[in-house]
Formats: C-alpha cells, sequence, structure tokens
C-alpha cells in the first residue's frame, strides 16, 4: 500500500510539473510578444488585427488565471501529502522505495540507491520532492503576478467596450533669436520690440498629448471605434508662473465605422485634403509650418472613404466630405458661440480627395489631388466663396531616402492656415457696412527630405513659403483698415535630427527658421534651437 501511494505520488509531481512548466509559464513568454502587437498602430486599416490580438491576449489571461488557481490548489493538496508521506518515512528507515523515489526525482545516483545507503538516501529523495514543490510554487507566484500586473494595465469603460490610452509626453527647451507671434512654437516673425532683447529662453511641456481610443461593437457589420486627443496648449490661467500651467485643449474627437473598403468618419478631425506634413517634435500643437506653406486645421466634419484595391499592392481611395465652415475668425464671446461668416452663409464647406498609392522598400508611394470649396457671408450683402486646390505627394528616391510635400492655391482659405491665416481684406473701416471686401488669393506649399540613417536614426529638411497676391493687397487695402500689418509672405526652413533609442522613446534636436514679409514694411526673422524629449504610451 506505501508502495502504491510513493508511485501515485511520483504521478501527480509529474502531472503538476508538465502543467505548471509546459502551460502557465510558455504562455507567460508568450505574452510580451503578444502585448507588443497590441502596442499602437496608426491607420484604419491595422486596426482589425490590433483588435483580434488583443481579445486573443484577454482570453488567454484568463485562461492562465484560472489555471494558475488549479495548480497553486493543487500543490497545496501535495505538499499535505508530502508532509505526511514524510512523516511516514521517518518510521520506517528500511524502506526501499525511499531509495526508488529518490532516484526517479533525479536527486541521488546509481550507487546511493544501494541497500548500503538506504537510509541515507532517505533525507535526499524527501529534500528533492519539497525543493521542487517550492520551485512550482515559486513560478506560480511569478506567474501570478505578471498576471495581476497585465490585469491592472486594463483601462475599463463603463460599457465595458475595450479601451486603448495613448499620447506622448513631451518636453521642448528652445532659444530664439528674434520676435514671433508664440515663444514656444511660432508660426511667423514680428519685428523685435523697442527696448527688448532679441534672444530669449524657455522650456514647455504643453504640447504634450493625451488621447482615448474605444473600440465598441459590431454595427451592420461595421466595426466600431472613437478616439479623443487633447494636448496642453489652450491659453495660460491668469496665475503666478502661469506660462507653466497650459490649458487642457480639444484637438481631435472623432467616431469611426469600418468596413472592409468603407469608413464613415464624422466628428473634429485633421484635415482629410491636406493629410501630410514635415517631421517635428517641435512643434505638435500645430503642425509644423502652420501658415507657412502647410494647410491644417482641425474641424468638424463627416466623410466618407472608399477603397480600392486595384492589385495586391496598389489601393486608391476616393474621400468626400462636408465640413463646419471656418474662416479663422476669433470667437466674439469666451463663453457663449457666435455664427462666423462661413457659418451664416448656411451651408456647410465641402472637400473632396482621390488617392493612389503603394508601397516601395518599404516606404510609402503615393500621389494625391483633393479639392475644397466654401461660401463665407460677411453681412450686408458681402459674400465671398472660398476654395482651393491641393496636391500631395509621397516619394521614396533611394532605399533610405524619400521625399514628401503638398502645393496648394485657393483664395479666402484663411481658415485651412491660408495666407497666413487671413480669409479676406477690408478696402475701408471694417466697421462700416459699405466698406468692400476681397477673397485674398494665396499659393504655398511645403517640401521634405527624409533621410533613413538607420531604423532608429534619421535626418530631416524641409522648405516652406505661402505667399499672398500682392495684387489684391496694393491700391486696395491698408495695414490701419485690416487689424494690423498685412502679412504678403512667409517663408519656412527647418532641419532636424530624430533619434529613437527605444520604440517609445523620443530625442530629437531642430533648427528653424522663419522670414515673414509684410505688404507694406519691411521683413522680420526669427530662429529657433528646440530640444525635445518624450516618451510615447
Amino acid at each position: 500500500m506505501k508502495s502504491h501511494r510513493m508511485l501515485f505520488l511520483r504521478g501527480a509531481v509529474s502531472v503538476i510539473a508538465t502543467i505548471t512548466f509546459a502551460s502557465p509559464y510558455g504562455r507567460a513568454q508568450q505574452l510580451p510578444a503578444t502585448s507588443s502587437a497590441s502596442a499602437p498602430v496608426d491607420g484604419a486599416s491595422a486596426r482589425p488585427d490590433l483588435q483580434d490580438q488583443v481579445r486573443e491576449l484577454r482570453t488567454m489571461v484568463e485562461e492562465m488565471r484560472a489555471e494558475n488557481a488549479q495548480s497553486r490548489a493543487e500543490m497545496e493538496h501535495l505538499r499535505q501529502d508530502l508532509q505526511a508521506t514524510r512523516a511516514l518515512l521517518e518510521k520506517i528507515p528500511g524502506n526501499p522505495s525511499v531509495a526508488a523515489s529518490a532516484e526517479s526525482s533525479g536527486a541521488v545516483t546509481q550507487s546511493q540507491a544501494s541497500p548500503s545507503t538506504d537510509a541515507s538516501a532517505q533525507p535526499q529523495g524527501s529534500n528533492a520532492l519539497e525543493e521542487r514543490v517550492q520551485k512550482l510554487e515559486d513560478s506560480s507566484s511569478l506567474i501570478g503576478s505578471k498576471i495581476d500586473e497585465q490585469y491592472q494595465t486594463k483601462v475599463e469603460t463603463a460599457s465595458k467596450y475595450r479601451a486603448r490610452l495613448h499620447g506622448i509626453i513631451l518636453m521642448n527647451a528652445f532659444r530664439n533669436v528674434g520676435n514671433s507671434d508664440n515663444l514656444d512654437f511660432p508660426s511667423y516673425a514680428e519685428p523685435v520690440r523697442a527696448g527688448w532683447p532679441e534672444a530669449n529662453i524657455g522650456a514647455t511641456l504643453r504640447q504634450s498629448e493625451i488621447g482615448l481610443e474605444v473600440f465598441g461593437p459590431t454595427i451592420a457589420g461595421a466595426k466600431t471605434s472613437a478616439d479623443v486627443q487633447l494636448d496642453f496648449s489652450g491659453g495660460f490661467p491668469a496665475t503666478g508662473n502661469g506660462v507653466d500651467f497650459g490649458i487642457v485643449r480639444l484637438q481631435t474627437a472623432n467616431l469611426r465605422f469600418d468596413w472592409e473598403h468603407t469608413s464613415i468618419i464624422a466628428g473634429q478631425d485633421s484635415l482629410f485634403v491636406s493629410p501630410l506634413s514635415p517631421t517635428s517634435f517641435a512643434s505638435l500643437a500645430t503642425p509644423a509650418f502652420a501658415f507657412a506653406g502647410n494647410l491644417w486645421g482641425w474641424t468638424p466634419q463627416l466623410r466618407v472613404e472608399q477603397r480600392f484595391a486595384i492589385s495586391d499592392q496598389q489601393t486608391i481611395t476616393v474621400q468626400a466630405g462636408v465640413l463646419d465652415n471656418l474662416d479663422w475668425e476669433t470667437p466674439y464671446n469666451s463663453f457663449y458661440r457666435s455664427p462666423q461668416a462661413g457659418e451664416l452663409s448656411g451651408q456647410p464647406a465641402a472637400a473632396f480627395r482621390t488617392s493612389w498609392s503603394r508601397p516601395v522598400r518599404n516606404h510609402p508611394l503615393g500621389i494625391g489631388v483633393a479639392g475644397y470649396y466654401g461660401r463665407q457671408n460677411w453681412l450686408w450683402g458681402r459674400n465671398v466663396d472660398a476654395w482651393a486646390g491641393m496636391l500631395d505627394w509621397q516619394f521614396p528616391l533611394l532605399p533610405r531616402l524619400a521625399l514628401s510635400g503638398e502645393f496648394y492655391r485657393g483664395r479666402a482659405i484663411g481658415g485651412l492656415g491660408g495666407a497666413v491665416g487671413t480669409s479676406i481684406l477690408y478696402g475701408g473701416d471694417p466697421k462700416n457696412i459699405s466698406s468692400p471686401i476681397r477673397g485674398l488669393d494665396a499659393t504655398g506649399g511645403w517640401a521634405q527630405l527624409k533621410f533613413q540613417i538607420t531604423p532608429r536614426l534619421e535626418l530631416n529638411g524641409a522648405i516652406s513659403d505661402d505667399e499672398a497676391f500682392a495684387g489684391d493687397v496694393r491700391g486696395f487695402a491698408l495695414d490701419q483698415n485690416n487689424f494690423g500689418p498685412i502679412l504678403g509672405r512667409n517663408h519656412g526652413v527647418l532641419g532636424n535630427v530624430v533619434f529613437r533609442p527605444r520604440s517609445d522613446v523620443i530625442l530629437s534636436a531642430e533648427l528653424r527658421r522663419l522670414r515673414t514679409f509684410p505688404v507694406y514694411s519691411s521683413s522680420s526673422f526669427t530662429n529657433q534651437l528646440n530640444l525635445s524629449m518624450g516618451i510615447l504610451f
């Protein structure tokens, strides 16, 4: 009976070892790889894979928790049996089953298992079994702690749908030479004020961003999701050192319905007719070269996207939508909203874009063409038609060298950042209802060369230009009738190096120069050296 009990004991140890080492421990080794696969991925096409991978991860974690609890219960039962067996063996020093048990566990040699050493092998066999059980318990505790840690990182929503937190903690330290509209991320240059020093320094974290993405149910075959993104560039509180306490600001917030080849997007989003921007971590609160050749905006909109796969790697995308008809007017009141000129027209702005793309040498190759139209009502029968045509491109020139950029031509597109944010000109006193107005024509764009030295190190160089048509200004509008100097041209150039020691750590240094040309006065410049350090999450 005792021999049968020892055989049963050895079999239980083997089963528990197989369960513990082959199942939970093996899956624990796979957890980091699966977690990595569910890390932030840009683009709607990656979201279905991400959702499946995270669902698989959650199922795996629940299975591991159940198996871990079962293993702990079985090991506790085994420990009790071991203690009872040791007590019994101590009373029978000549029992040969002790040597057999020790030999099966690998704790003694053949010579130790001989009849002459049976007595000395008894404690060694018992100790080996106890050490083995102890190792099983330690492994189980480690796996349990890892599972608990993974479980605690889950973002739980009231609706129980899966959510993902993302963003960047970004610090910018900078030195400026010259004056500009904004100290930490300038958009255009201004003359140096009398008595002010020409150079200044500072640092900020208000370009840090935080976002939350929620994955909802499948509706009519469409995978639903929502995303909101905030930064801290909404102004400064009226308090001491208030420049360090940036106010939270809404950037984007949108809802998505994604089918295999069709998407519907509703919310406040970036301009889909101007999808690209130069690479820069010195300017996240506004895209690099905003108001200097890069059209941009976070605008409420409703759009539809249709994707056509014309081959395994070539895709044609067609996008069309309506947008809130904005013209870059400042709000009339800080708490109550009044309609602006575009909204007073009674109709939304409309936009359209079509693009072709395919990968080449692991880089995107693509070209897009877009158009925009909106009508503006400046009261007393003064209407202006705002319009623009856009072209964007991405060309891989060499395996490590790529060219990207955009170009536009339009009128009254200050709401998109054209003409340095100016939509119209007043031909007289703007308070006089009889003063004529004129939509300001503008053209501009930017181009960037990206040199990917290594997977972690890249160099970027870019130029940009935004130019208003002087013929719309001279002989019609004066500075004193248009709330300050009328800016005719804004030119920019930048160079930066971006180093990623890890996929979630960003180190960057950038030198940027802006030169701005008012129509009726001499030009001004500002140079900025910006050092950036960020952690993505």
